[in-house]
């Protein structure tokens, strides 16, 4: 890459990064439906057909602080530690992920991550733009369990889809109880464990249907916190 092609991609980024952050502002301000295209646009300094380059529609300019989430899970399976299985993986990271109090799990109290979660579960088109993301999850994540499963085929995959399917499912379910407790009035801290035994339930029941191909009993390998 030379110095002037990664000039302009550090300056699409940052055009990218000051829409979002901008639009993301107004939206918290004013309402995700008071807030227009030509609004967001008109405040970055951009026309629309350029702001429109950069996301494809409204609900896009929301979830890019999302973004970076995108994948994660298929990594998790793909950079597991030797010996351990793609379920046990995730379980661990999602339990990690709980006690950073990521804000994708949904339990994160600091004000402005509250603001936008109640946006995002109380807008439904962002909720359905967010079955998009889902699918794009869905699709990683299967390509790394098949990968990790000797007994699947490549030209079926059907097993891991399905795998893929209930995992991606799992987190949104989780993230949303988590939501809903601090949306009644709970705290972060004072919601982690009830957030942390609903994880459990929801791992043990993925492993009671996905242990033969997914979460073995391996050796040494715990099967809770």
């Amino acid at each position: 890459m030379t110095d002037e092609t990664g000039l302009r991609e550090r300056k699409k980024q940052r055009t990218r990064q000051a829409l979002s952050d901008t639009a993301i502002e107004l939206f918290l301000k004013h309402g995700f439906d008071q807030v227009s295209v030509a609004d967001v646009a008109a405040a970055v300094e951009v026309s629309k057909p350029t702001l429109f380059r950069y996301f494809p529609a409204k609900e896009d300019l929301a979830l890019h602080r999302i973004a970076d989430h995108q994948g994660e899970a298929a990594r998790v399976v793909a950079c597991r530690a030797a010996g351990q299985s793609p379920l046990g993986a995730l379980r661990a990271h999602y339990h990690a992920r709980l006690d950073a109090h990521d804000p994708i799990t949904g339990l994160n109290d600091h004000p402005v991550v509250r603001a936008f979660n109640d946006m995002l579960y109380g807008t439904p088109s962002l909720l359905a733009r967010l079955v998009r993301y889902a699918e794009r999850d869905e699709e990683l994540l299967a390509e790394a369990l098949a990968e990790a499963d000797e007994a699947e085929t490549a030209a079926d995959g059907l097993t891991a889809r399905l795998a893929a399917a209930q995992i991606i499912t799992v987190h949104q379910r989780l993230a949303q109880e988590n939501w809903r407790k601090l949306a009644a009035g709970d705290t972060a801290a004072d919601a982690l464990p009830e957030a942390h035994a609903g994880a459990e339930l929801a791992f043990d029941l993925l492993g009671a249907g996905l242990s033969a191909r997914y979460a073995p009993k391996l050796p040494g390998e715990a099967t809770s916190r």
